[in-house]
């Protein structure tokens, strides 16, 4: 195995152990994704209000605005 090999198996594995942590990000559960609107900005997948920036600043991948968010919790705990 050369050099390029060895770095392409590297950044494969990188590339799988960060969709398997993305998956297992304690705000998304299996198949949620984020909805962007015709604009661009990223709508709550519960209540469908557009999600703050400073949210998505603290958390860029976010499915659920902060209160949908805390209302999940409190029924998924």
């Amino acid at each position: 195995m050369d050099d390029l090999d060895r770095a392409k198996e590297l950044e494969m594995e990188h590339r799988q152990r960060s969709i398997d942590a993305a998956l297992s990000a304690p705000d998304k559960g299996q198949g949620e994704q984020q909805r962007i609107d015709t604009r661009g900005r990223v709508i709550c997948i519960d209540c469908t209000d557009i999600i703050p920036k400073e949210r998505l600043k603290a958390r860029p991948d976010a499915v659920r605005c902060i209160y949908c968010k805390q209302d999940w919790e409190r029924k998924h705990k």
